[in-house]
């Protein structure tokens, strides 16, 4: 790219990797103040109600004083990478060489560990500023079996996350994520059936929303991160405690590693 120490003028760099010559010169600008307090309660928000569209959050925000227009909230929401859940009418269609892969999962008995997988991404806010959290979870016992930190979201830190959960843990029957997913390629070459959340599918990747929701309300709304080392550090040990110590009642009051760890013992006895 762009080396502002090579003999070669910056407008003939620009031209020969076919660049504007304005975005030499631009600066990316920080988030305000106010609009990331804006983003936080938005994300507050869509934790609460995720059905929630950009005309019901500018409705709630000026319920609480906060003077917005919707199309500002768009803005916002697509930054943050959230969208309002609903029934969708099947209109649109997928863009040419963008495979739609079947949703696996709806009346499928999840009894066992690696039996499904499911990935997602939520927005992080900081003190100033915000990261994106990306998981890897285990249907059966909720584990987070691997996760990334990213100051953007490129798929790279997903491809990561992905990588590093096959390398640890073996590889699952059944991968389920969104429809933007870009690592399909490295599911296929694995074996692994993908399932994608479908239209329609209301919280098709519950499992991961309610990760999401404990992450949140107890760990990162307690916090205000000063920088991206500090989340990742701090959202590292708040996982190690959620894998390890915490638990849950739809696990018989299990931790994820007990329901994670424990079956596979007994799998690989019965084997």
């Amino acid at each position: 790219m762009i080396d502002r120490t090579h003999d070669l003028p910056l407008t003939r760099q620009a031209k020969v990797l076919k660049l504007s010559r304005s975005s030499l010169y631009y600066r990316p600008r920080p988030v305000s103040p106010a609009d990331l307090a804006i983003m936080r309660r938005i994300d507050e928000l869509h934790l609460d109600y995720p059905f929630a569209g950009s005309r019901m959050l500018r409705d709630l925000l000026r319920g609480e004083g906060v003077e917005i227009g919707r199309c500002r909230i768009r803005t916002m929401m697509k930054r943050m990478g959230i969208e309002a859940i609903y029934r969708r009418p099947n209109t649109s269609k997928a863009a040419p060489g963008h495979r739609i892969y079947p949703y696996l999962l709806r009346g499928l008995v999840v009894d066992r560990p690696n039996q499904a997988w499911a990935m997602d991404i939520t927005y992080i806010p900081m003190a100033r500023g915000f990261v994106y959290l990306a998981a890897v979870v285990d249907w059966f016992s909720r584990r987070v079996l691997a996760w990334r930190v990213s100051i953007d979201m490129a798929v790279g830190f997903c491809l990561e996350a992905v990588e590093e959960a096959l390398v640890r843990h073996g590889k699952p029957d059944i991968f389920n994520t969104d429809q933007g997913s870009q690592f399909t390629g490295l599911l296929a070459d694995n074996g692994i059936a993908i399932s994608m959340d479908g239209r329609g599918a209301w919280r098709d990747n519950v499992f991961v929303e309610r990760l999401w929701r404990s992450v949140k309300y107890e760990e990162v709304y307690l916090r205000a991160y000063d920088s991206v080392g500090h989340a990742r550090a701090s959202l590292g040990r708040y996982l190690d405690f959620y894998n390890g110590k915490r638990p849950h009642s739809s696990l018989d009051a299990r931790t994820p590693d007990r329901a994670y760890f424990g079956d596979i013992a007994i799998l690989a006895r019965a084997a």
